[in-house]
């Protein structure tokens, strides 16, 4: 402890005389009406000090205004991006919502215009490689879908079922090359057979004397005993009426699209007169 004393006594002291000196001043000051000469020679030694802590003091004080401010900025932007991802994901969701309720709404509107009972469903998965085209649908024969029941969208047919189980079933979509559906030209009545043919599909059997324009509606003509009559199958994409032989080449582009089909209907029985 002394040893502390000697190396700091002459600080300590001067700290003293300084505090003595200040105490002093500030008792004369209220008593003496004019600034002494003493007093004047404390201002000026003590003024650039004073300022100089009032400058030092101001700068901390800036800085670390702005260092709250740098912060509260940062947190209400992390709070304003949350807020963002939050509705964006809201308004995809309620985007898809609507889309959904578009594509539900034009399946209601077909259905009622089915002679026939019809179920819902939805596709679930697929199996779509160059030839080989089938979909999962998430109805099954617990639902009443046994095989061999056509599926149809809003826009056409889409496929039979050729699989089931409780509540999956497996449809086989006219575009797979073992399917084939009877078929007719909608205007001029032309009869042939829609076979799939991995993207499009093929209309054979049509006569070569037949005419045949692009873009004319193909439906199915209700022979087979699997699709009722009149369902929409595609459009004529196009004829090659061959030189020789009976029938002309004609190729058929599905009105389903089958990439972006997600709901579709089952029509289950034909409705008894």
């Amino acid at each position: 402890m002394w040893e502390w004393w000697r190396k700091n006594r002459v600080v300590l002291l001067g700290l003293l005389l300084l505090l003595a000196a200040l105490l002093w001043y500030s008792v004369s000051l209220r008593q003496q009406k004019e600034t002494s000469f003493f007093e004047t020679l404390l201002l000026e030694a003590t003024g650039p000090v004073q300022s100089a802590f009032t400058s030092l003091v101001r700068s901390t004080a800036d800085i670390w205004g702005s260092y709250i401010n740098l912060v509260d900025t940062e947190q209400q932007n992390r709070r304003l991006r949350e807020q963002n991802s939050l509705l964006k994901s809201e308004l995809n969701q309620l985007k898809e919502i609507s889309l959904e309720n578009q594509r539900l709404r034009r399946l209601l509107e077909f259905k009622k215009t089915q002679p026939v009972k019809t179920l819902p469903a939805r596709v679930i998965a697929e199996d779509a490689t160059s030839w080989f085209r089938t979909v999962v649908i998430d109805k099954g024969y617990a639902d009443q879908v046994h095989e061999g029941q056509p599926v149809v969208a809003a826009e056409g047919v889409v496929g039979r079922v050729i699989r089931n189980g409780p509540h999956e079933s497996r449809v086989l979509l006219i575009t797979d090359a073992a399917s084939a559906v009877a078929a007719l030209v909608q205007d001029s009545r032309s009869r042939g057979i829609c076979r799939g043919q991995g993207r499009a599909l093929s209309f054979d059997f049509v006569l070569r004397k037949e005419p045949l324009e692009l873009g004319e509606a193909v439906i199915t003509s209700g022979m087979g005993g699997v699709f009722p009559k009149g369902l929409l199958i595609g459009h004529v994409s196009s004829v090659n009426r061959m030189e020789f032989g009976l029938f002309q080449a004609v190729e058929i582009m599905p009105a389903v699209d089958f990439s972006r089909l997600e709901e579709v209907l089952v029509l289950l029985r034909e409705v008894e007169p």
